[in-house]
This record gives structure tokens, sequence and C-alpha cells, in this order.
């Protein structure tokens, strides 16, 4: 089982580097960052320092998306990276939800994602790709050897599709265990239907988990408070299913949708941040299914359902008060209860 650390691109980007240092010491494989580049600093730049002062995290965006950089350039700055450190990148790819709702644009369409995650995948291994017009290209600079994983991120049964079909890993931003299950296995049965192995498709589940020093109510509450962001950032892709699908369609399951019943809109200029006006129509119970939160002993517990569902690495998004302090309680009480 690996483990990720998630963090938004805020100034000063020495402190970004700073906590991705820490996490691979605690016994952290994976640094995750946000890619939404008018509301943090550019991720790219940063991962050269990370990969720098690290011997074996492998960083990259959850998520970026193929409309704000063009695919070339996006394959060039990965397959730069790994020449330089070796191969310890991954592309986390989505459709776009800050970074071009904030740009006024739409997120981009499956189609156009399904053909990047090809693009993308085929130029950071030194293979051809179509850029589109009869333009095949490939780096003449890519030796032998580099590899450049793709993973897509999918909520809708579209995208779940085409995660098992095209992608090298599926991620899931919750870590509801029912939901979970639901999930993998979608897009385990569509990487069967497309010839592919279930496993050839790695699964990772990005939730925010905040450790408490006990279970008391005022300890709950407070972490409640630090997570309950993530269930309006969820929303907000949840949002689009149900506008997409209908909310009674039978194709989103409920336990996902029922929620936002009471959603009101959203304001990006608090996106992914504790304290977000725009998610107090989360309940207590979501919170509680879609994060971790809780004493070590909970955390473990859960991560343990989440394996047990298929999941290959749980990443942390430490987007609260207690950054430092979960990287710690993690690597001490929770990375080792996974470790052979």
């Amino acid at each position: 089982m690996d483990f990720g650390l998630v963090l938004q691109t805020d100034p000063p980007a020495s402190r970004v580097v700073e906590l991705m240092k820490r996490a691979e010491e605690a016994g952290f494989t994976h640094g995750w960052t946000f890619d939404s580049c008018v509301l943090w600093q550019e991720p790219f730049v940063i991962y050269s320092r990370v990969l720098a002062e690290t011997r074996r995290l492998v960083v990259g965006p959850m998520v970026t998306n193929p409309g704000t950089r063009t695919w070339e350039v996006t394959a060039s700055t990965f397959a730069t990276l790994n020449d330089m450190y070796g191969n310890r990148t991954v592309c986390g790819i989505g459709r776009g939800d800050s970074a071009m709702r904030v740009a006024g644009r739409p997120p981009n369409t499956l189609a156009r994602t399904g053909e990047a995650i090809r693009v993308i995948r085929a130029l950071g291994r030194g293979a051809e790709a179509d850029l589109g017009g009869g333009s095949v290209v490939r780096f003449p600079w890519v030796r032998p050897g580099a590899e450049l994983p793709v993973w897509m991120a999918a909520y809708g049964p579209k995208a779940l599709r085409m995660a098992g079909e095209e992608a090298d890993g599926f991620i899931l931003q919750l870590a509801d265990p029912f939901l979970t299950e639901w999930m993998v296995k979608a897009v385990r049965d569509a990487a069967v239907a497309a010839g592919r192995a279930p496993d050839d498709v790695t699964i990772c589940v990005a939730a925010p988990a905040y450790v408490t020093a006990d279970d008391s109510p005022e300890a709950l509450a407070h972490a409640r408070e630090q997570c309950r962001w993530f269930g309006g950032m969820v929303g907000n892709h949840v949002a689009d299913l149900v506008a997409r699908y209908g909310a009674d369609s039978g194709l989103v399951p409920p336990e996902l949708t029922e929620y936002i019943k009471a959603r009101e809109g959203y304001d990006y200029a608090h996106h992914g941040r504790s304290g977000n006006p725009d998610t107090a129509f989360v309940p207590d119970e979501i919170v509680d299914r879609f994060c971790l939160i809780g004493p070590a002993s909970a955390h473990v517990e859960k991560v343990r359902a989440l394996r047990d569902a298929g999941v290959d690495q749980f990443a942390v998004y430490a987007m609260h008060d207690a950054r430092e302090s979960v990287i710690d309680r993690y690597g001490r009480d929770v990375i080792p209860a996974f470790t052979d």
C-alpha cells in the first residue's frame, strides 16, 4: 500500500518543498499538488525542486487537464523531469474543474481528455503521437526506458469506463468504502472489457485526513470543520453528474448525489480551503464518509477497508491546520501498519 501527500502550491514554494521532504522521511511514496494556475503557483516549477531535494518521492498533479497547456508541452515537461531525476513523475489528469472554470472556460470533454491521455503518455515515453491535422511527432531526446504513467480522475459512468480502458491509474477523490468499491469495480470491469487485466489500472483514493488526539466530540467537531471543504469540492463534480444524468437515473449511486440537494453555488476563491463558506450545506455524515478523521486507529481501520476494496494508494489531502501533525502521525502510526 502506497501513501501520498496532496498540497496546494501556495507561496512560498519553499514551504511546499519542506512538507514534501517531511512526507518522504515519514514514509510517503508520492507527492501530489493541485494544478490551477490562476489560484496557485505553477506546480511543475516546484516539482523540479522537490525532486532535487528528495530521493525516491514520485510527484505529479492531482490533477492537470488537457485545456490549460498544449499536450506536447505537458508531455515535454514530464519527460524533462524524468530525464533529470529518473522516472519519478506521474501525470494525473481530468477534465478540469477550477483550472478551466476560473479562466472562464468549461471543463474539457471526455473525448478530448482521452485523446490527451494517449498523446501525453506516448510522447513522454519517447513514442510517436499524432497532434492532429497529420502532425505526427516524437521527442528525439527521450532516452530508452523512459516511462510516464497517466492516471485519470473520474466519478461518472463514462469517465470510469474511460479510466478502465485508457489510463494507467484511476484517481477517486473521496474515501467512502462503499462508493470506492462501486467505482473500482466499474473501472476494472471496463479494463477487462477492453482486453486489459484488472490490475493494469492502479487505484488511488485521495481525501482529507485529520488525526485527532482522541475521539471526543470536541476533537471530532474541529476535525470535521477543517475537512468540510472537501464535500463542497466533490459537490462540483457531483453537480455536473446530476446535470448530465439526472439524480434518479440509476447511473450514479444516490449515496454520491443525495447530499448536494442543498447546494446553492460555489465560489472558487475559497476552493480547497478550510472555512469555505460555500460548503456549509455539507453534513457531518458526508465529512465522515468522504474523509478520514479521528484517532490514528480509526485511520488504520478505514485505510484497511479501502485496501480491501482494491485501493493501491491512499493520498492525504492536507488542507487544514495540522499539516505537519498529520504527516508525522501517518509516518508513526498509520503507514507502518501497511508496511510488509
